[in-house]
């Protein structure tokens, strides 16, 4: 890879990162050998058939009955959208009404109040603006609560804010739906029995690109450098698990710094004599441009070194991945990649409702809203956060990413991401890529203290428990 491809790539991560894990205070900061995959001729992806759950599912279709409820059920979705990250919280606004109107057979609504009908039983959903700020966030979900009756909140796109609504949600024992915040310690050492994912994890994402470089692309030997906060430390420990289970090699500990450095050199030097085949970063904010002048200038970054990011979304694409073409990684999610007649609704209603191709988070939007109609529909309607808990707990059910999975320990949501290679970046209709192979990571369970015990049967702590 050539190194102007490289620096697109780091830049992209830096963004990456901003999204999947951002500093608490709402700033940017923050057992298979191979890849899972079912391939279809021609190497066409398609979704993975369910992989058996390590804990007791729910039906994935609850039975049919007529459902009621005492009153209308208050959904509050809590998003950026009009601030630093709103593109984003676009896709949410856009994927859940969707995911709603899909699951109760109604047509998807826009604007700040919605409703729909699952039976006799109305579903207000009501839509805030976080603007990436955790404390209009976390006051957004305090009115929703206390003043419109919200039973359960979807969001955000920050871990930020993510954070606060945790605490509201706990204090208020309501249901909390995390999305698309992929920071990997909601489900780890911030996890709350009220909390349940619908977005993967950046574990996830992790286990996907390590297993890709080392079985695919024949990349063995690994380096790291990571911020010295707890989303840099999360990273680097999940890139070392995941690099080291699937066969690399780290030729050296992670490298730690704080988030605050300007100069990079002393950090980068021997790493750069280290000469792996691939340099990973969990870093981002506005110094992200000098480190990666500076590894490049220290050496940590040459011709024959890969630097593995996921694909992110197509506004960015097109100009982060311009001199890429050709490359191959992990993506959470494209239009154009899962093969189902739930992904066609969507994609065929977010241009219908919206004008709009479904983006990185629209699935995520869309399968909160139908993992919340089973759940209902396995209650009868009530939405207490007891009944709920019990119903979200080892749910199944099948999205526009295909088949999802709830697992009971630590409500991680098991799905499929998809490899694909990027193929052209100047098609009309955004059709970057060609589609590779469907990987469906099962991260270990990363409980810590008192909720430890949840873990069970499952690998523990790392990859290999």
């Amino acid at each position: 890879m050539k190194s102007a491809t490289r620096l697109a790539l780091a830049s992209l991560a830096a963004l990456t990162l901003l999204l999947a894990g951002c500093s608490g205070d709402g700033s940017a900061g923050d057992p298979s050998g191979s890849l899972a995959t079912t391939v279809a001729p021609g190497g066409t992806s398609v979704p993975n058939a369910a992989a058996p759950s390590t804990t007791t599912s729910s039906s994935t279709l609850a039975p049919s009955r007529s459902i009621g409820c005492d009153g209308p059920v208050t959904v509050g979705v809590v998003t950026d959208v009009s601030g630093a990250l709103a593109v984003y919280g676009a896709h949410m606004v856009r994927g859940v009404p969707i995911g709603f109107a899909y699951a109760t057979d109604g047509e998807a609504q826009t604007g700040a109040e919605q409703s729909y009908f699952l039976d006799d039983c109305e579903l207000r959903v009501l839509v805030r603006d976080d603007q990436s700020n955790p404390d209009i966030g976390e006051a957004a979900a305090l009115d929703l609560i206390e003043t419109d009756g919200a039973s359960i909140v979807i969001g955000s796109v920050t871990s930020g804010v993510t954070t606060k609504l945790q605490q509201v949600a706990r204090d208020h024992n309501v249901i909390l739906i995390a999305g698309p915040d992929s920071s990997t310690d909601l489900s780890g050492g911030r996890f709350d029995p009220n909390t349940f994912r619908i977005s993967r994890s950046a574990y996830q994402d992790h286990m996907a690109i390590c297993d890709l470089l080392v079985n695919d692309l024949g990349r063995k030997t690994f380096v790291q450098l990571a911020a010295d906060y707890p989303v840099g430390h999360s990273g680097a420990q999940a890139y070392t698990d995941a690099c080291s289970f699937y066969g690399g090699e780290f030729l050296a500990e992670p490298v730690f710094l704080p988030a605050d450095t300007q100069d990079f050199s002393e950090y980068l030097i021997p790493l750069a004599e280290a000469d792996a085949d691939a340099f990973l970063l969990t870093w981002a904010g506005g110094s992200f441009p000098a480190l990666l002048q500076s590894a490049f200038a220290e050496g940590a970054l040459d011709d024959d070194t890969v630097l593995g990011v996921p694909f992110v979304d197509n506004l960015v694409v097109t100009s982060f991945f311009s001199s890429a073409v050709g490359t191959t990684s992990v993506i959470p999610y494209h239009y154009t990649s899962p093969s189902n007649p739930i992904n066609d609704y969507l994609v065929d209603q977010a241009a219908v409702v919206f004008s709009a191709l479904p983006d990185l988070y629209d699935a995520d939007g869309m399968n909160a809203a139908i993992m919340i109609v089973e759940a209902l529909k396995a209650t009868d309607g009530a939405s207490d956060a007891d009944s709920l808990k019990a119903a979200l707990e080892g749910l199944t059910f099948d999205g526009p990413k295909g088949r999802v999975e709830i697992r009971a320990a630590d409500h991680v949501a098991v799905q499929d991401l998809y490899v694909v290679k990027l193929a052209n970046l100047d098609d009309p209709e955004l059709r970057f890529y060609e589609n590779v192979a469907t990987a469906r990571p099962e991260p270990p369970c990363l409980l810590e203290g008192e909720y430890e015990t949840r873990c069970s049967s499952l690998p523990a702590g790392s990859l290999g428990g």
